[in-house]
C-alpha cells in the first residue's frame, strides 16, 4: 500500500510542479483527472491518446519523481437522460480506458450514473425508498438501463486489461456497498469500487465491514483517503440527507474533513489493517475537499496520518501460530 493523491486540489499548477510538491511530501502515487468532474488540468487524455511521443515525456517526468500513477479519473454520468450528456461521458469513459492501457495504468476512477426514473423522463432520479410503488418501478428500470450499459463498457474494459473503479456515491445508482456488488455481479469482474469512506460515513455504514465485504469478493480496485465528520446537533434535527450548502459549514449535518479530522488516527490505522486483511496493497489516493482548510494544508495533514498508518514491508511469517 502506497499514499497517493488525486491532483485536483493542485490543478492551478503544471503537473511538473504539482508531482515535485507531491515528491517532497512523502506521496508515492497520483490518480489524474481525464475527464468529467475531475477535469483535465494535468492530462489531457485526447492529446496523449495515440501519442507516444507525448507518453514517453509523461513517463520520464512520473520516474523523475518516483512517482506512479494508480488511476485516470472521470466521473460523470453516462446513463443520463439527456442524450448528448451521456455519449459524452461514455467518451469520456472509453477514451480513459484506451489511454489508460496504452499508459500500463490498470485502472479508471468513476461513477456509475444515474438514470431517469422512466424512458420519457428528463432528470436523473435517485431512488431512496421503494414506496410509492412507483418507485420501484422506477428503481427496477434505472437498474435494467444501468446493466444493459455497464455490461457492454465492462467487456469494453475487460477486452483493454483495463478495472473500472466505481466510486460509491448518493445521487448515483451505486452509493452502497450491496448495490457495487449487483452491479459486479451483473456484468463482470472488470467492475469493482473505488472505496471513498467518506461518502459511507454520513450514510451510517460501517466502513470497515463495508471493506470487508467487498474485500473478500476481491471488488476493491482502488481506494480513496477522504474523511467526513458528521456534526451531531445538526443531524439530530434534519438528519444526514442534507441539501445545505457545502459552503454553508455551520448549518451543515457534515462536511467532508482532511484525513484525522472526522475520524482519528487509530481509525485509519484499522482501516488500513483491514485493507491489508483483504489483499489490497494499491494506493491510498488522498481526495482533499475539505472547506475549512487549504488544499495543501489538508494534503500535507492527511499525508502524515497516513504515513503513520501504512505498513512498509511485507507482513512475516506467524512464526508464534508454528
Amino acid at each position: 500500500m502506497y499514499i497517493g493523491v488525486l491532483t485536483v486540489p493542485l490543478g492551478g499548477e503544471s503537473l511538473a510542479d504539482a508531482l515535485s510538491y507531491l515528491d517532497d511530501i512523502g506521496v508515492q502515487g497520483v490518480e489524474i483527472g481525464v475527464g468529467g468532474f475531475p477535469g483535465d488540468d494535468h492530462l489531457d487524455r485526447r492529446a496523449y491518446l495515440g501519442d507516444e511521443s507525448k507518453q514517453a515525456q509523461l513517463h520520464d517526468l512520473l520516474d523523475e519523481h518516483d512517482m506512479q500513477v494508480s488511476a485516470l479519473a472521470t466521473h460523470n454520468n453516462p446513463l443520463h437522460p439527456d442524450e448528448e450528456t451521456a455519449e459524452e461521458a461514455d467518451t469520456e469513459l472509453r477514451e480513459a480506458i484506451e489511454l489508460a492501457a496504452q499508459l500500463g495504468v490498470n485502472t479508471v476512477t468513476c461513477f456509475s450514473g444515474l438514470p431517469a426514473g422512466g424512458p420519457n423522463d428528463e432528470v436523473p432520479n435517485w431512488i431512496t425508498a421503494p414506496w410509492p410503488t412507483e418507485h420501484a418501478d422506477a428503481h427496477e428500470y434505472q437498474w435494467d438501463v444501468a446493466i444493459e450499459y455497464w455490461s457492454d463498457l465492462a467487456e469494453f474494459a475487460d477486452d483493454h486489461g483495463v478495472d473500472m473503479a466505481i466510486e460509491m456515491h448518493p445521487n448515483m445508482l451505486v452509493y452502497e456497498p450491496t448495490g457495487m456488488l449487483k452491479l459486479r455481479e451483473a456484468t463482470n469482474d472488470r467492475i469493482g469500487a473505488n472505496f471513498d469512506p467518506s461518502h459511507l460515513y454520513w450514510q451510517g455504514i460501517e466502513v470497515t465491514d463495508a471493506i470487508r465485504f467487498l474485500g473478500t469478493e476481491d471488488a476493491i480496485h482502488h481506494f480513496h483517503a477522504k474523511d467526513t465528520k458528521v456534526y451531531e446537533p445538526e443531524s439530530r434535527i434534519k438528519g444526514v440527507l442534507d441539501t445545505t450548502d457545502y459552503a454553508d459549514e455551520p448549518n451543515r449535518s457534515w462536511l467532508f474533513r482532511s484525513i484525522g479530522y472526522g475520524h482519528g488516527e487509530s481509525h485509519w490505522k484499522d482501516v488500513v489493517s483491514t485493507l491489508r486483511m483483504v489483499g489490497y496493497e494499491g494506493a491510498l489516493s488522498i481526495e482533499h475537499e475539505d472547506s475549512l482548510t487549504s488544499s495543501k494544508e489538508g494534503l500535507e495533514k492527511a499525508v502524515d496520518v497516513l504515513g503513520r498508518a501504512v505498513f512498509d514491508t511485507e507482513p512475516g511469517e506467524a512464526y508464534w501460530a508454528e
